[in-house]
């Protein structure tokens, strides 16, 4: 599925919705990880790795997919293939651990936590994405029908899953806490209003601006949260 997502994975990422996501992402990615050692857990083709290389110490990225990490390699991005589950990686060897839209596709969530938590140094930071029942961008995708990826395959032959952020949250092991969260895609019915330029400008203003509100940010289609591993 990936391998094949790959070929078409960025056709609509550097411009309008998904480059609002990133720029959304990317901020919690620099607040935390500038100068630091830091790694991506599904880096994809590296699109958010690229951006965090430039302000961090370091950076590694990981994915499943080989047909992802060609791209990546070609960008000359430090990455590694394999699972969440099994990372390729001494323990404490990293400041922030950050994964996005990955999570949702992963059936052994708790097994995956606690191997990302693994790697993080204590004192450390995670940044777990999630997708939210609670939000626009789940009624969307429950009414809306499946998103062909091409000919063969659509969206819903990947697992998927919804978590509140409080199932979310009761998937960190013992050692990790949360300690705060951020919404992404909370006003944004569909990707399409970005279609139309002063539309799109409205919603990624009005995005940006409630992302962190705490009565907004938990409504967001993507919920990232914000956990630090015990000293």
């Amino acid at each position: 599925y990936y391998d094949q997502f790959s070929q078409t994975y960025e056709r609509e990422r550097h411009h309008g919705y998904h480059r609002m996501l990133d720029e959304l992402e990317g901020q919690l990615i620099e607040r935390y990880g500038r100068d630091r050692d830091v790694f991506e857990a599904g880096c994809g083709t590296g699109l958010l790795l690229r951006e965090a290389s430039r302000v961090a110490k370091s950076t590694t990225g990981l994915d499943l997919s080989r047909g992802m990490l060609k791209t990546a390699t070609q960008r000359g991005l430090n990455v590694v293939q394999g699972s969440v589950t099994e990372v390729p990686l001494p323990d404490g060897c990293m400041d922030l651990v950050y994964s996005m839209k990955v999570l949702a596709h992963v059936p052994p969530i708790k097994e995956a936590l606690a191997e990302l938590a693994r790697i993080v140094r204590p004192g450390g930071h995670m940044l777990l994405e999630f997708y939210n029942p609670y939000s626009l961008r789940y009624l969307t995708k429950k009414y809306g029908g499946p998103q062909t990826i091409n000919q063969s395959t659509t969206d819903h032959d990947v697992f998927t899953r919804y978590d509140t952020v409080e199932q979310a949250a009761a998937y960190l092991p013992a050692n990790v806490e949360l300690v705060g969260t951020r919404g992404v895609r909370i006003f944004t019915p569909t990707s399409s209003v970005f279609k139309l330029a002063p539309l799109g400008r409205l919603f990624s203003w009005a995005e940006h601006k409630a992302c962190d509100l705490p009565l907004l940010r938990n409504l967001g289609g993507f919920v990232i949260l914000i956990a630090r591993k015990k000293a």
